[in-house]
């Protein structure tokens, strides 16, 4: 699978690229989030801007998680956002940096103090392994005369958690040229000696669908608004949000497993989308094809229809804390998830993360998952990536799973996430939340164990391919809780009970305070109003400093 993901990256990518470079971004004015996406379609763009450059010239092939973090320097001013970004160019660094500020000037930056706010901010920090200085050889001693001139390695690169944080995320290992560190040492070195009240955060933006006001800048696609955010904490022990949200699932099919006939009728999904919104739901999952084994098959056309009248129906809806809920598409085809987020829809979740139902992959997955990454680059929404070995109708071999479950799931998932996020036309990765598919193409004793052992599918620690993205935890009313309910007692005083699905609240619950302890930053539920006082209570457990 890992050769066949990854020629799907290398064929997307520019072949006549010298140069890898890596570029700081930050945004503390007006739309921080849009600024910033604005700014990355604008580097791929240079023969808008610059005369008798191709446009080939450049491209983003990986991106950092995105943060938030107390200014520097001057701190009397907002919170910027910031990250980084990997370019392969053959612009030579002067005319790259000639790029950097007409894109600063066309997203809305103005001449302001030095380090005060600015609409966007591009920083050349790394070119290749090279040490540039365009000033005067008398001038290069100081930090001074740095405006119009290059300075590479970035001069104050080495004390910017910032800049340090965001490389760390993609090259990690990479050695500082001048100090002879990796960025990862380097790193640590900061974090060590900082002392700053307001750490950082790293964060989920969502954008805003549909489109009100139409703002078209010359050969990129329109950027949404993106004026909210889920945020996550940056630890190197397990990572936690700042608030578990609860993701209400609404399942507009006559088969689902859970619910299904119940809240596919246009009235009953509103109604059930309303209550659990004022129930304390963060984000509303519909979905329009189920699935469950043996699921009667539903064309794109179809689909569509189910979920696109429920989401225009919310957001119409005369009570505004519904009309403006987060909805997010349940889906695996791309047409389906284009038409709901541009019906109204903040973000995607695919179970079959980009590479549709067949398994083994196929060239068609191959296929499925350019376009979806297209289309969800195109969108700039957040994507949620779960792992699953195709139809669940039709792949029963749960057991090979190469150095247990926990890590094939980390490398078979993170062999998706790779490929999603990395080359040319890549969705930026701090729109990935992973799900590790409980439920999905796994025994029960593999699913207890996913739960147990959360929070080390995306730890801290080479070489995990999921590294620090926020995670998502689905296991409401699964066929595994009611298979262990099943199960006599050890001593056999109680023989266990056969359940339906709705039966399984308790078991939920269960799995629920699991999740909450493990650090998962969404939990996915059908039960809101009991689910949120499992997260509520299990969040002040687990949340409390002394466990940290």
């Amino acid at each position: 699978m890992a050769g066949l993901l990854a020629s799907s990256v290398r064929n997307v990518s520019s072949s006549t690229a010298k140069h890898n470079v890596a570029i700081a971004l930050g945004s503390n004015l007006g739309d921080r989030f849009a600024n910033i996406e604005t700014a990355l379609r604008l580097i791929e763009q240079p023969n808008q801007l610059l005369a008798n450059v191709a446009i080939g010239a450049i491209s983003v092939v990986d991106t950092s998680f995105m943060y938030e973090t107390a200014p520097m320097y001057v701190t009397d001013q907002p919170r910027f956002a910031n990250c980084a970004c990997l370019v392969e160019t053959n612009m030579e660094p002067r005319i790259l940096l000639k790029l950097l500020k007409r894109i600063e000037t066309t997203v809305g930056r103005v001449p302001s103090i030095q380090n005060g706010p600015r609409a966007v901010d591009l920083d050349i920090i790394l070119y290749d392994n090279e040490v540039i200085d365009t000033r005067a050889e008398g001038r290069r001693d100081t930090l001074d005369g740095l405006a119009d001139e290059l300075v590479v390695p970035h001069p104050r690169m080495a004390e910017r958690e910032f800049v340090l944080r965001p490389l760390a995320d993609m090259i990690p290992e990479f050695v500082h040229p001048v100090h002879k560190k990796s960025i990862r040492t380097l790193l640590d070195d900061v974090i060590r000696q900082s002392n700053v009240n307001f750490p950082m955060f790293k964060i989920t933006p969502f954008a805003d669908y549909p489109i009100a006001e139409k703002r078209q800048l010359p050969g990129i696609h329109q950027v949404p608004p993106m004026g909210r955010y889920w945020s996550t904490h940056c630890s190197n022990d397990i990572q936690r949000p700042t608030k578990v949200r609860l993701m209400a699932t609404l399942n507009a099919t006559p088969d689902s497993f859970s619910d299904g006939s119940v809240n596919n009728a246009l009235s009953a999904a509103l109604t059930y989308s309303a209550i659990s919104v004022r129930a304390g739901a963060d984000i509303i999952d519909i979905g329009g094809y189920s699935t469950r084994p043996g699921a009667a098959f539903v064309s794109p056309e179809e689909e569509c229809q189910r979920v696109v009248p429920i989401i225009q129906a919310i957001r119409s809806h005369e009570d505004q804390d519904v009309s403006s809920a987060l909805i997010s598409i349940d889906t695996f085809r791309w047409e389906v998830a284009e038409a709901a987020v541009l019906a109204g829809a903040n973000c995607i979740n695919d179970v079959y993360s980009f590479t549709g139902p067949e398994y083994p992959l196929t060239q068609t997955s191959e296929m499925h998952l350019l376009k979806m990454r297209e289309v969800a680059r195109k969108l700039a929404v957040p994507v949620i990536l779960m792992h699953s070995r195709g139809d669940a109708g039709s792949n029963k071999d749960y057991s090979q799973y190469k150095g247990g479950v926990l890590e094939g799931v980390r490398v078979e998932l993170g062999e998706k996430v790779e490929a999603i996020i990395k080359g040319k036309g890549g969705v930026r990765r701090w729109f990935v939340i992973v799900d590790p598919g409980i439920g999905f193409s796994k025994t029960v004793e593999a699913n207890c164990a996913l739960l147990r052992e959360a929070s080390s599918m995306i730890a801290n620690t080479p070489p995990n391919p999921l590294a620090g993205y926020p995670q998502l935890i689905g296991s409401s009313r699964k066929s595994f809780l009611g298979a262990i309910l099943e199960r006599p007692d050890a001593d056999g005083t109680y023989r266990g009970r056969k359940t339906q699905p709705k039966e399984r609240g308790w078991a939920t619950a269960a799995t629920v305070a699991c999740a909450v302890q493990q650090g998962a930053s969404v939990v996915r539920v059908h039960d809101v109003q009991d689910m949120r006082d499992v997260v509520a209570v299990a969040s002040a457990i687990w949340s409390h400093p002394s466990y940290h």
